[in-house]
């Protein structure tokens, strides 16, 4: 298989190039930059990418941009459709669909270029990863009190999504999507803050104290507490207060 993953110097991409030559699948990446196997191409003018995909069967689609998802998902799938790709898969959130934040409408967005493109294609989404919550909670680390929201959080480890991305990519497309995916736990924010703060080496007692839960009003705050952006049963991978106990000094 000649496969080419976007995305694959990033958080998520970085543990699926290496769960992907563990199956044998040796990748591009595309990329601005030289590098390793780096196939050099821009996904926002489209520069460089006939050439990337040149003799690519299969595309793993994991770069995300806040504010132009959407023009370089279709710019993408227009050259993937002009090289015949034979299978596209895309990497979306839970809840894209019922959550009103502009980005999970900009990821909604992409997912229906991805549906109408013609190529054959297979779309999962997965819940937040550990290491989103775990940057919520780092970038307070000098405060006082660490403030959180009164809403649940499903997170799920890098590895065990990677490891679900091989198994699609190696797999015919479905031409839909595929179960959500999210980690083994649904916890309050605020119990994975206190997590996060025991890992650092505080007692119970002191994590208690530190952290701070608010309610927020409003329709968005809403649809996370009411859950939409979880998948309603446990999932893979290890819990988050066994992935923070990893992340010393962060």
């Amino acid at each position: 298989m000649t496969l080419l993953i976007t995305g694959g110097t990033g958080t998520l991409g970085r543990p699926t190039v290496d769960a992907l030559r563990a199956a044998g699948v040796e990748p591009r990446i595309l990329s601005r930059r030289p590098g390793s196997a780096h196939a050099i191409a821009d996904l926002q003018s489209g520069v460089g990418l006939p050439e990337a995909l040149a003799g690519v069967e299969t595309v793993l689609h994991l770069a995300t941009n806040r504010r132009s998802d959407a023009r370089a998902t279709q710019r993408l799938l227009q050259a993937a459709r002009a090289a015949g790709v034979q299978h596209l898969v895309y990497l979306s959130i839970v809840g894209v669909d019922a959550v009103p934040l502009g980005y999970y409408r900009a990821k909604l967005a992409c997912e229906h270029l991805v549906a109408e493109s013609g190529v054959p294609f297979t779309i999962l989404r997965a819940t937040q990863f550990h290491d989103f919550v775990g940057g919520f909670f780092s970038a307070q680390r000098r405060l006082p009190r660490l403030i959180t929201l009164d809403v649940p959080f499903q997170p799920i480890s890098t590895a065990a999504v990677a490891e679900r991305l091989v198994s699609l990519v190696t797999a015919a497309p479905v031409h839909g999507r595929v179960d959500d995916l999210g980690g083994p736990e649904v916890l309050p924010m605020a119990e994975l803050a206190r997590q996060w703060v025991r890992a650092r080496g505080a007692s119970t007692e002191a994590a208690e104290r530190r952290v701070v839960e608010w309610h927020l009003p409003g329709a968005l705050a809403a649809a996370y507490r009411a859950g939409l952006h979880t998948t309603g049963q446990p999932g893979p991978g290890i819990r988050f207060a066994d992935w923070a106990a990893t992340r010393d000094g962060q």
